[in-house]
C-alpha cells in the first residue's frame, strides 16, 4: 500500500482511498464503503452485510420489489459498487436498469446517476444505525439518488421511511414519510412507484407475538 500513499505527495485524502478501494480484496459476507470523505477527511469503511434478521428482510425486499418490477426493464440488485466520484457505496437493495448493470456505467460499477432507488436495512449496532440513518442518507442525497428506503427495526418498535426530492447542495432530503412497522407505506415514484412496504417485508411490530 506505500507506493500508493508516496507516489504524489500533492494527492488529496479522497483519491488515495479510492485507489486504495479499487484494489481491495475482501472475503464473502463483507463491503467496503467510502461514505463521505474530502481532501482532508474520510475513510474506508469494512462492514458486514448483516446477521441473519437483516438479510432475511432484504432479502423479502429485493425479492418484492423485483417481481413489482418483473415487466418492465428495471431490476433489483445486491452486492453491486456505487459510484460518485471517489465515493462508493454497496446498499442492501438498488433499483437499476438491467442493460446498466449488465454492462455498467462507469468503470467500476453503477454511476449514483442512473441509479433511481437505494435501500438499507438498518443492522444491529450503533455504528450501523448511524451509518445508514444519517452519512448514507447526506451521501445519497448529495449524489441526487430520487429515493432512499430505510427499514430500521432499532427505532420505535420498528419503522420504515422514504426520503425523496434530494437537495445536493443541502445533502439531505426535502420530503420525508415515515411510518411505523405494521403500517403500509407506497413508493411515490420512479420505476418502483406504487410497490408497498408492510409487514409481509418487515414484519410485525417489534414486541408483538
Amino acid at each position: 500500500m506505500t507506493e500508493l500513499l508516496d507516489d504524489d505527495p500533492g494527492t488529496d485524502l479522497r483519491e488515495v482511498l479510492w485507489r486504495v478501494r479499487t484494489q481491495m480484496d475482501l472475503p464473502e459476507g463483507f463491503r467496503a464503503e467510502i461514505i463521505e470523505a474530502d481532501e482532508d477527511s474520510g475513510c474506508i469503511e469494512v462492514s458486514h452485510t448483516g446477521p441473519h434478521a437483516h438479510a432475511s428482510a432484504a432479502n423479502r425486499l429485493r425479492n418484492a420489489m423485483d417481481a413489482h418490477l418483473s415487466d418492465g426493464p428495471y431490476a433489483v440488485w445486491f452486492g453491486i459498487d456505487i459510484v460518485d466520484g471517489r465515493h462508493v457505496w454497496c446498499a442492501d437493495a438498488v433499483i437499476a436498469l438491467e442493460d446498466d448493470v449488465e454492462n455498467g456505467t462507469c468503470e467500476y460499477g453503477l454511476a449514483a446517476s442512473e441509479v433511481p432507488l437505494v435501500a438499507e436495512v438498518v443492522a444491529p449496532g450503533h455504528e450501523d444505525q448511524e451509518r445508514d440513518r444519517v452519512r448514507k442518507r447526506r451521501a445519497y442525497a448529495r449524489a441526487g439518488i430520487p429515493v432512499y428506503v430505510l427499514i430500521d427495526d432499532h427505532e420505535w418498535r420498528g419503522s420504515v421511511t422514504v426520503f425523496t426530492v434530494p437537495r445536493p447542495d443541502a445533502a439531505d432530503y426535502a420530503a420525508e414519510h415515515r411510518v411505523p412497522y405494521g403500517t403500509d407505506i407506497e413508493i411515490p415514484e420512479g420505476p418502483a412507484k406504487g410497490f408497498v412496504i408492510g409487514e409481509a417485508i418487515t414484519g410485525p411490530p417489534r414486541g408483538d407475538g
